[in-house]
């Protein structure tokens, strides 16, 4: 199989090893900043966040006067990566001990959990852990003063926005300007699929940021030697070409297209059923839930998990077996819809295959982090997008691609990469005010009147997008062969009341309305086709095209689907990545990097290594910087 990426690592054993008090790489680095009142951690899935937190909580409870941590993790099961850890055999000075009685992510409803949480404040406990839905309710009963003294850790921290409507977020605002809480913010992916930038920049100016990208992390395994993404395309439906991608005997993710997108038969159950047999017979099912197929060809037993079933008894059967694998040869493949994603762990797992387009980047790096566990099962992890040929020239596709591919790969090395979005208000008769910052106004324009009206667009807008331009109605007007107020007043609402056939002439005109605009905005106009999505998709990334680099080879056909092949693309293209996202937001005239060049080579020769772009000392990063801006500058005058 070709990759567009294929990046081979050197395998040096740095992000695994530990220093004298048991901290790995990424953890070592964090605890430096440990004395900072605002502390930012964007590190990979798998690089040791949980343990990290509690180095640096222990200080702050033992050594800088901080009386209580608190950690809010978006998910009750992630609650468990918090808990007791004994650290001290390890060579650190204290262990991490949190009583169960705190453990709010537990079953049980808000009310139970926001009384223990408000207890918790006024007793002599050191430690809570709670979900990030818990310190939303407990925070609105609390004045911001309960918070001082507090170490506030908020784990996976791009479900934090500055949307108004976020309450996360206006909860992270409130704390930072009403208390002396310090805050310490982990995330693998500092950015949010629907584009809302996380922090405003005068917020995010106050956090000291520590990061450590996958290159890093990958660069230091044991085992894991590289990383592969491709990119598959496919003629009619996907289960006709997915037989020639998937591989039973590597450990592999496969997550099937939401019901509603264009690449689903809309029968989730009977695409998992023709999965099952493509790969074999199915023989029988345990009383674990695990379903036993003898492939074909060779009679191999492939073990197989549904996640997609719907029934609750079945699902948390299999939900449990998995959670409590320890072995290579518990699991084969795992069928996935919507789970499987962010905060699952199956280390043993080789390749992540998903099927559709994907909307949203930050889904797509989870995604790429279910497979890049370092296990001695493997060598190698492989991502693969597998989607619906374009209805567009291979140049065009071609362009697309290595735009994703860049973005994908400046998301791997934590960088921001989706613009941001608009939050569409309407214009009432008297308004004279501006716009404030990620908003725009609009004459006539109708706000959402009802909740469910209000979940289409937060939740299934993009879905309900590719809906509309796959429609066989709207693919036959969109060349320009209806008037463009038919296609929006008439054509437009016909669709969305098939689709939401619950809604009222005034909801389907509210959710026409915010589709409209939101296309018009993001792509000029309405009139891409259903199979332009990919193009249309891969144009939403900011400052790529600042990116001079092509990393795409040619395009050859593959059976049933065709697929893009790639150049190779080692650690130092990574680096150059890297390199040419700083070079295109630092500030430096040719004068001062004159200046530096002695003291870069002065550092040097005295360090014995260059100076580093993530350096906590402004002064060393200034040098980095300086290297980079240089490099750039000769790239420029050669070109």
């Amino acid at each position: 199989m070709q990759n567009i990426v294929d990046v081979t690592y050197s395998q040096t054993g740095e992000s695994t090893s530990v220093n004298q008090y048991g901290m790995r790489q990424m953890q070592e680095r964090s605890f430096a900043a440990r004395n900072a009142q605002y502390l930012l951690l964007k590190a990979p899935p798998a690089s040791g966040k949980s343990r990290a937190l509690m180095f640096i909580a222990l200080d702050k409870l033992i050594h800088q006067g901080i009386k209580k941590a608190i950690v809010a993790v978006p998910e009750r099961s992630i609650g468990g990566s918090f808990g007791t850890t004994n650290l001290m055999m390890h060579g650190f000075y204290a262990d991490w001990e949190p009583n169960p009685i705190y453990n709010l992510c537990i079953p049980g409803g808000e009310g139970s959990k926001v009384e223990a949480f408000k207890k918790f404040l006024s007793s002599d406990e050191k430690i809570l852990i709670c979900t990030h839905s818990t310190l939303r309710f407990a925070f609105e009963q609390l004045d911001e003063s309960k918070f001082n003294g507090t170490l506030l850790a908020i784990d996976e921290f791009h479900h934090v926005s500055v949307d108004g409507e976020s309450r996360l977020g206006e909860l992270l605002r409130s704390i930072m300007t009403k208390s002396d809480a310090h805050i310490v913010a982990m995330t693998g992916s500092y950015f949010r699929g629907d584009s809302i930038p996380i922090l405003l920049p005068e917020d995010e100016s106050k956090f000291t940021k520590v990061t450590y990208n996958y290159y890093e992390q990958l660069n230091g395994y044991e085992y894991l030697k590289s990383l592969g993404i491709g990119y598959h395309f496919y003629q009619g439906k996907y289960t006709s070409a997915i037989n020639e991608i998937l591989d039973t005997d590597k450990k592999t993710i496969l997550h099937i297209p939401n019901v509603n997108s264009g690449e689903s038969t809309k029968d989730k159950h009977k695409e998992v059923d023709t999965i099952l047999d493509m790969i074999g017979v199915v023989e029988r099912v345990d009383e674990d839930g695990v379903i036993y197929v003898k492939r074909h060809g060779d009679d191999k037993i492939i073990k197989v998990a549904d996640l997609v079933n719907d029934d609750p008894k079945d699902r948390e059967k299999i939900v449990t077996y998995l959670r409590n694998i320890d072995s290579v040869d518990d699991m084969d493949l795992i069928i996935a819809l919507g789970m499987a994603k962010e905060g699952f762990d199956w280390p043993y797992c080789e390749h992540a295959l998903t099927v559709a387009y994907r909307g949203s980047l930050t889904e797509i790096i989870q995604i790429i982090g279910r497979a890049t566990r370092d296990s001695e099962n493997k060598t190698h992890a492989q991502f693969t997008n597998l989607i619906a040929e374009p209805d567009a020239t291979n140049p065009e596709v071609k362009l697309s691609v290595n735009n994703m591919l860049k973005a994908i790969t400046a998301s791997l090395l934590m960088e921001q990469v989706l613009a941001p979005n608009f939050k569409f208000k309407p214009r009432m008769e008297n308004d004279n005010e501006g716009n404030k910052p990620g908003e725009m106004k609009i004459r006539g324009y109708k706000k959402p009147t009802s909740k469910r009206v209000e979940e289409i667009i937060e939740s299934d807008l993009n879905d309900l997008k590719a809906t509309i331009l796959q429609d066989d109605t709207m693919i036959k007007a969109m060349p320009g062969n209806v008037d463009p107020e038919v296609i929006n007043k008439v054509l437009i609402p016909k669709i969305i009341k098939i689709k939401y056939p619950d809604l009222s002439d005034d909801e389907v005109e509210q959710l026409r309305q915010h589709v409209v605009v939101d296309s018009v905005i993001k792509n000029g106009e309405i009139k891409e086709s259903g199979g332009k999505q990919f193009i249309s998709m891969a144009g939403k990334f900011v400052n790529i095209d600042d990116l001079h680099i092509d990393l795409i080879d040619s395009i050859n056909p593959f059976q049933r689907a065709f697929e893009i092949l790639s150049k190779s693309v080692t650690t130092q293209t990574l680096k150059l990545i890297q390199e040419s996202i700083e070079a295109t937001r630092i500030q430096m005239t040719e004068e001062e990097a004159i200046i530096l060049w002695p003291k870069i080579n002065l550092f040097i020769k005295e360090r014995g290594k260059q100076p580093d772009l993530n350096a906590l000392d402004s002064q060393e990063k200034r040098l980095a910087e300086a290297i980079v801006f240089l490099k750039d500058l000769k790239r420029k005058m050669q070109a």
